[in-house]
């Protein structure tokens, strides 16, 4: 008999535990996705260089597409402009995609696609936490409260 009532509120407090700590999970995990790459392309590591010449935007590329990186974790760590970091990553992972299916290749230095994949768990990751505060977008925030 105790357990049933233990048992619902139980579950109830794992929800809202769930509902609370799962988009923060979220962000940290983006954002230290993209903050881990910074290393990469501000020392000028041989794979970034690689990449970024073969892209057609070594140097100034490899450095601005790092500042808009290091933007973005900042934004998704900050709770009023989560939206914009998530906005901001979906279009920095995009061109990464759209760059590895055009002109570098899903495989980069044999790396097995590693960066390709971890390009698509960031840009998933970037559009669910973009889903999960859409309402605090300033437009639609407006369309939410009409």
């Amino acid at each position: 008999m105790l357990i049933g009532f233990i048992r619902p509120n139980s579950d109830k407090l794992n929800t809202n535990i769930m509902k609370k700590h799962f988009p923060l999970v979220l962000r940290i995990v983006v954002a230290f996705i993209l903050l881990q790459t910074l290393r990469f392309k501000f020392t000028g590591h041989p794979d970034s260089v690689y990449i970024f010449t073969k892209a057609g935007l070594e140097p100034v590329g490899r450095i601005g597409i790092g500042i808009l990186e290091l933007i973005a974790s900042i934004l998704l760590l900050i709770p009023k402009t989560i939206w914009a970091g998530a906005l901001l990553t979906l279009g920095i992972i995009g061109g990464a995609i759209f760059m590895h299916l055009t002109l570098i290749g899903i495989e980069v230095n044999h790396d097995g696609g590693t960066l390709f994949i971890t390009a698509w768990v960031t840009f998933i990751l970037s559009a669910i936490i973009l889903y999960l505060h859409r309402k605090s977008i300033p437009f639609f925030r407006r369309v939410f409260n009409s």
